[in-house]
């Protein structure tokens, strides 16, 4: 069974906070796709990932690039897995079938779209009908995590 996290995002914006989890699972060596819900989503983080942070970058690519197998972090709008990752990020009400395949899926969801709140409630329901381990992370005032 898979671990199921939900990161809501009350005080910094994704893009902000997306960066630092992906630089944590490249650290424990673990392979990640970041599903998000439309292509223009996708191309609007692949470069943000590019320059978020003018001292380094995260490695990855797109899945409508050329051999997206090789890149440690894949983008997509799709459900596919074809880089093999371990961890699977949603962000943005984006919704994958089955979480089995993974060690983790994270649910990232923004405190000010009530839709997203609503699909992350849904999806915390589903995760832990299915038997998967669920947990869920809330920011503070400086940006970091607290499990509640």
């Amino acid at each position: 069974m898979a671990e199921v996290f939900f990161y809501h995002l009350k005080e910094r914006p994704l893009e902000a906070a997306l960066p630092q989890l992906l630089l944590k699972c490249l650290e424990r060596g673990w392979r990640c796709v970041v599903q998000a819900a439309s292509p223009e989503r996708v191309d609007a983080l692949d470069q943000h990932l590019w320059t978020y942070d003018d001292a380094s970058f995260l490695p990855h690519g797109t899945d409508r690039q050329p051999e997206p197998h090789r890149q440690p972090i894949l983008l997509t709008d799709g459900e596919s897995n074809p880089n093999g990752a371990q961890v699977r990020f949603l962000v943005e009400a984006a919704e994958l079938d089955d979480a089995s395949p993974y060690l983790r899926v994270i649910h990232m969801f923004d405190d000010r779209e009530p839709a997203h709140i609503e699909r992350a409630r849904h999806s915390w329901k589903a995760a832990r009908a299915a038997g998967h381990e669920v947990a869920y992370w809330q920011q503070d005032a400086q940006g970091r995590w607290t499990r509640k």
